[in-house]
């Protein structure tokens, strides 16, 4: 069956398969030599790399973006901010980015200066840095999943054991039971995230506060939709000075627009942020993107502006999808996740084929969609309702 006209030409299930197929790693060459002919660590064979299929669908709703682009005074402002750096690109950029640090510690508040601040290419690498540091061979990280599958998977390439913990149905994190698991375990780092991916679900801080307690190591806090929170939900960051041993990470690639810009950035004490010097690379972060960051920070207003829109957009979600009988996770974030299908891969395939791509990923039976625009969305219910007719 057919679905809406793409950029390219009319969509069609046998572009699906193809882009489908096109998208997958390809681990053998023409010579017939494949990753597994090759001296490779014995804990990576097997593995297939991370990622969210990259199709050029009418309506791309599966990677969480912001689907307001900037506006063209920001281009503008960017370009020329480029081009001042361009003509210095012959040397290397400032090794500790200094001033984009001082500028995310203004945007912060809660009393950061520099010092308190890290930045690297993308929130990934700043949660490879930790487990670099705090992790490795012989130590152990701990989540609570479902979650976000980068944890388990930077764990695993960085040697780093992986402990999970199951959530409770309704995607909370049983404190009790959390507790438990971190005074029988003894992780070197506990990973929370709020809001949660997949779920959307937000943490009270006395949960945090809880775990912080008796985890013995360092507890991370991933904040990279902390944006999207309803109004008035606290962020991690205010428990900063009275943990020590608490890191709260943050992405610029949701909230702020700039997914293709790759800047991610964490809060801590000075202490941490030192040791993670120990396993930065020497000029981790280009001129480039130093300068694009500044300037989305200088322009945070207005890339914030739709955060609000995105967030009724969300919450209508919510109730339109409630009110035709799917469960629906609480959210706090710019996506939903929302079942439960028999065969869940059916019905994202369905979706697919209808030209909106979602991404099926959490607990068995639940897939998840990002709030786009009001039209991807109205092309999302339109395209939902088919599937769950059988048509």
């Amino acid at each position: 069956m057919s679905g809406p006209e793409g950029r390219a030409g009319v969509w069609t299930e046998e572009t699906a398969a193809a882009q489908k197929t096109e998208s997958a790693p390809k681990n053998t060459t023409t010579d017939g030599v494949s990753m597994e002919d090759l001296p490779i660590r014995d804990d990576l064979r097997g593995r297939s790399p991370y990622g969210a299929p990259q199709l050029a669908v009418p309506v791309a709703l599966n990677t969480n973006e912001n689907p307001y682009a900037p506006s063209g005074r920001l281009a503008e402002t960017l370009a020329a901010r480029v081009a001042e750096v361009a003509t210095g690109l012959n040397r290397y950029p400032d090794r500790d980015a200094v001033r984009l640090r001082a500028a995310l510690a203004g945007y912060l508040g809660h009393g950061l200066d520099t010092s308190g601040v890290w930045a690297a290419n993308g929130s990934n690498e700043v949660l490879q840095q930790i487990l670099q540091v705090f992790g490795g061979h012989g130590r152990t990280a701990m989540g609570f999943e479902p979650s976000y599958s980068m944890h388990p998977i930077i764990a695993g390439v960085t040697g780093t054991g992986w402990a999970p913990v199951p959530r409770t149905p309704g995607f909370d994190i049983d404190v009790e039971a959390a507790t438990e698991a971190i005074v029988r375990q003894q992780p070197h780092v506990v990973f929370l995230t709020s809001p949660n991916n997949p779920t959307g679900t937000s943490l009270p801080l006395e949960v945090i506060e809880r775990i912080a307690a008796v985890a013995p190591g360092v507890v991370v806090v991933d904040e990279a939709y902390a944006e999207f929170r309803r109004e008035g939900t606290p962020s991690a960051l205010s428990l900063l000075p009275a943990h020590p041993r608490l890191i709260v990470t943050r992405t610029m690639s949701k909230a702020f627009a700039m997914a293709g810009a790759r800047l991610g950035y964490l809060a801590a004490h000075p202490a941490v942020v030192d040791a993670l010097q120990l396993v930065r690379l020497p000029y981790h972060l280009s001129a480039v993107t130093q300068a694009v960051a500044a300037t989305a920070l200088d322009f945070a207003d207005e890339l914030l502006g739709a955060v609000k829109q995105l967030r009724e957009e969300r919450d209508t979600l919510v109730a339109w999808l409630r009110a035709r009988g799917f469960a629906v996770a609480d959210s706090d974030a710019n996506f939903v996740l929302f079942g439960e299908f028999a065969d869940r891969g059916a019905a994202w395939q369905g979706l697919l084929d209808r030209g909106v791509l979602i991404r099926e990923v959490g607990p068995p039976g639940w897939l998840r969609v990002t709030v786009g625009t009001p039209e991807e969305m109205s092309a999302f219910r339109e395209a939902l309702l088919q599937v769950a007719a059988g048509q």
